[in-house]
């Protein structure tokens, strides 16, 4: 299924079920291990969360330095060329290996589990609040990472209905990824109904920074 890099604001998604007297909603799964990401094959999960601390040490001083990255790469040839697009970016060798090796293991397990030959990934610096608002993507679904700083906010699936009828989101309880975790977000493409909702935590006025991976599947190369 072609996908598309684009975001679509709330707009009442009909919930799956959620329990809000449980400590996990019953529609995310989280675990231990790449290999838990998986879940989010069931039709009744659109968020699944591998938990685990940041698998490399940055510095955040470092982010001065580096440059955006932008890449569509196959899955293929990724464990090979990333560390080098690392290093245009301004990443040093050493932090280019050690990244470019993770960001490949957390690509190949996503295009496993959706299917997919090449992936499109960002590596962004973020400084501001874009992105502040909730919303769910315009894909089938996309994998998260934050290497630096505070991790993407998610609402649980009454919490999303309720800002869809105009909850003041101050009366939500909004739910995070710790630095380092995996998610895999379920878009409206595969989830028209119960796509998960969230957004970048707001971090204009706190002086964060935060190093932000996303990863989407890509259309197959044109043969021509």
């Amino acid at each position: 299924m072609l996908l598309h890099n684009t975001s679509q604001v709330l707009a009442n998604p009909s919930p799956l079920l959620s329990d809000p007297t449980s400590g996990t909603p019953s529609h995310v799964r989280i675990g231990e291990t790449n290999d838990d990401l998986r879940a989010i094959r069931s039709a009744d999960v659109n968020l699944a969360i591998w938990r685990r601390s940041p698998p490399v040490t940055l510095n955040e001083a470092m982010l001065d330095a580096v440059d955006d990255l932008a890449i569509v790469r196959p899955i293929d040839l990724l464990a090979t060329m990333l560390p080098a697009d690392l290093r245009t970016a301004g990443y040093p060798d050493a932090t280019a290996a050690l990244l470019g090796a993770d960001v490949a293991t957390l690509a190949d397990a996503f295009a496993r589990i959706v299917g997919a030959t090449r992936v499109s990934i960002r590596l962004d610096v973020v400084e501001t609040d874009a992105c502040r608002r909730f919303h769910a993507d315009y894909v089938t679904a996309r994998l998260i990472c934050t290497y630096v700083g505070p991790g993407t906010q998610w609402l649980d699936t009454i919490d999303a209905a309720a800002l869809g009828e105009g909850a003041d989101v101050d009366t939500l309880t909004i739910r995070s990824l710790a630095t380092g975790d995996v998610g895999l977000f379920k878009g409206w493409l595969w989830s028209p109904d119960a796509p998960i909702v969230h957004r970048s935590p707001p971090i204009l006025t706190t002086g964060e920074r935060r190093l932000l991976l996303v990863i989407d599947p890509a259309p197959a190369a044109d043969p021509s």
